[in-house]
């Protein structure tokens, strides 16, 4: 009997539950929530850094967009306040469109 331990999306009970499977789980508090998506979102991104296709790259980046969302909420807020502050420094720092490598800064 595999022990996972870990945050899952909504419907995979379900899913386990169409394969003829039983399993428990619980609902988190707000707090471990919040430290358990963050545990998923370090999850997420080392399987994007592993990834070795554009597709497998877009699937784990979609997976990290999720998390996004419900670590936005976690803040009390919302994915469109956080673009609306992507696109603010955005406009003050620029992005990273024009791929610039900063080797060194000379003080003079």
């Amino acid at each position: 009997m595999p022990v996972y331990n870990k945050l899952v999306r909504d419907r995979i009970p379900e899913i386990i539950k169409a394969d003829g499977k039983t399993f428990t789980t619980r609902i988190l508090d707000d707090e471990i929530y919040r430290q358990e998506l963050r545990k998923k979102a370090y999850e997420e991104l080392q399987e994007y850094m592993n990834a070795k296709d554009d597709e497998t790259a877009l699937e784990e980046l979609a997976d990290l967009l999720e998390i996004m969302h419900a670590l936005a909420e976690c803040h009390g807020s919302s994915i469109e306040h956080v673009e609306q502050i992507r696109a603010e420094k955005a406009e003050k720092r620029g992005g990273f469109k024009e791929k610039i490598f900063l080797v060194e800064v000379h003080d003079e």
